[in-house]
């Protein structure tokens, strides 16, 4: 009796979800590895894409990776450091490059950000925000909801979405920590973090300054189009799906998420005691704004002055890192507390994103994707660039999405007498919102470090989230935009 009791025990313990998922992830990658040549994809000028050796190759590591994030299988930052792992034993591509994307400058620019949010919460800054935030929006969480979401996404006009990530982070986790259910999982925590990165995602499509995916698409646009895409027409026409996105976000984690508590009764008179318990400013809180503040002026005022622009923005955030050990805000050991598992995930995300751009793969999924629907009515050709650019940043770079679909489908809309302009437009806000997966964006990872949600809950709520966003795209495509002035059709 004691021996079954000790096996049922045993099984009951025994990972299978993880075992499972595990051998399915290696399955996929043998079986798309080692399957015989697939036919090449054509585009509609007859322009022949190949899938070599080495693309497929690409696209066995890019399930297995998917897989094993998606399933959790392994903590995600070992998952990344299998994919430069496979692509070297596999030959794929070889071990120097695929290492070698590790240390992209995007990498590094994440590793910055989230320094800044350590630097933050460190000297009290985050405190002092979130205290702040709590005497305006009051007692109710719903409005803390929204109170954060709001603050996320107009920080995200004028600042990289992944830098507004860092900071709002550890605020989230001073205003969380008043709750009063210590690290537990809760609706609110869910809400509140998931919340962040959605957000995040939302505001950063307004503007030029919210990420580099708009400089990069609208540069294939000028080369292909030929027509230039200012500052302010980008922003007049995204600002209005923006916020619309960032309320609509709000209702749903409102319905979804809905927090354990209507109100945190005292918690208005609590963060008053608690900011006034803090005292004035110190020296080191004023230095580390300034700081912050003047990195995030420079970087934006590479937009407008041209001696600025050469100047990589990765080398502008790092040199706040560099500061901040100067001038004694931060030591050696502070290099302990940095989440290295959200670095690796990033790490790992960018070296498949790169390979499957230079083996060609992304192209030959793009081409086959967006060709099934050249002989399509110009909506349904919209709204397919739109899905499949959603889909492809959720794996992948939303700047390689952007690459790999745009130039594609400029050269098939004027078959379909669609305007390039709506193409550029709704493709930009798909990018900007991978709400499916954490390799999608940073803010997804950086929300992942509270430990309130699974990758697997964060893909499920994803869901429903990205047929919202779709319809939203849809009403902006059909209705709005025509409305704006935005040409949708030609001839």
């Amino acid at each position: 009796m004691g021996n079954d009791l000790e096996r049922a025990v045993a099984t009951k313990e025994f990972p299978w979800k993880r075992v499972i998922f595990l051998f399915v992830g290696i399955l996929l990658f043998f079986v798309v590895y080692y399957a015989p040549p697939w036919p090449d994809a054509i585009d509609p000028e007859g322009i022949h894409f190949p899938l070599t050796k080495e693309a497929k190759g690409a696209l066995a590591v890019f399930l297995l990776a998917g897989t094993w994030w998606v399933f959790e299988v392994l903590p995600i930052g070992v998952t990344s450091l299998a994919i430069g792992v496979l692509q070297a034993l596999f030959l794929i591509r070889p071990a120097k490059v695929a290492f070698k994307d590790f240390m992209d400058p995007s990498v590094m620019f994440i590793f910055a950000s989230i320094v800044i949010g350590m630097v933050f919460t460190k000297v009290g800054l985050t405190k002092r925000l979130a205290y702040k935030m709590l005497m305006i929006v009051g007692e109710r969480t719903s409005m803390i909801y929204l109170g954060c979401f709001v603050l996320t996404a107009a920080l995200t006009h004028v600042m990289a979405h992944t830098a507004v990530a860092a900071t709002m982070y550890p605020l989230l986790l001073a205003i969380y920590s008043l709750y009063g259910e210590g690290d537990k999982q809760t609706r609110f925590g869910k809400g509140l973090f998931i919340g962040m990165a959605y957000v995040a995602g939302a505001g950063s499509i307004v503007t030029l300054l919210g990420a580099a995916r708009g400089a990069v698409a609208i540069g294939f646009f000028n080369d292909i189009v030929g027509k230039d895409i200012s500052f302010f027409k980008l922003t007049y026409y995204m600002f209005p799906v923006g916020w619309f996105i960032t309320f609509l976000l709000w209702g749903f984690f409102m319905v979804f998420f809905k927090p354990e508590k209507a109100r945190i009764h005292g918690l208005k008179e609590k963060a008053k005691q608690l900011n006034a318990d803090l005292g004035p400013l110190t020296g080191k809180e004023i230095l580390a704004a300034v700081i912050v503040i003047s990195c995030i002026i420079v970087m934006s005022l590479r937009s407008f002055v041209p001696a600025l622009q050469p100047i990589n923005k990765t080398a502008i955030i790092l040199t706040s890192t560099i500061l901040f050990f100067i001038v004694g805000i931060l030591d050696i050991n502070d290099l302990e507390e940095i989440p290295w598992n959200i670095i690796l995930l990033f790490a790992g995300a960018m070296s498949i994103g790169f390979c499957l751009w230079e083996t060609k793969a992304a192209s030959w999924l793009a081409v086959n994707w967006l060709t099934m629907f050249q002989k399509a009515n110009w909506f349904v050709f919209v709204m397919s660039i739109a899905f499949f650019v959603m889909i492809m940043t959720n794996f992948i770079m939303n700047v390689a999405a952007i690459a790999i679909s745009l130039p594609v489908a400029l050269v098939i809309a004027p078959y379909l007498g669609v305007a390039p302009e709506v193409i550029l437009f709704s493709s930009l806000i798909t990018a900007g919102m991978p709400f499916l997966l954490l390799v999608g964006a940073a803010p997804n990872a950086i929300a992942y470090d509270s430990h309130q949600f699974s990758t697997g809950e964060f893909f499920l709520y994803g869901l429903p989230a990205s047929v919202l966003l779709m319809i939203v795209v849809g009403v902006a495509v059909y209705f709005l935009w025509p409305l704006m002035g935005m040409p949708v059709t030609i001839g």
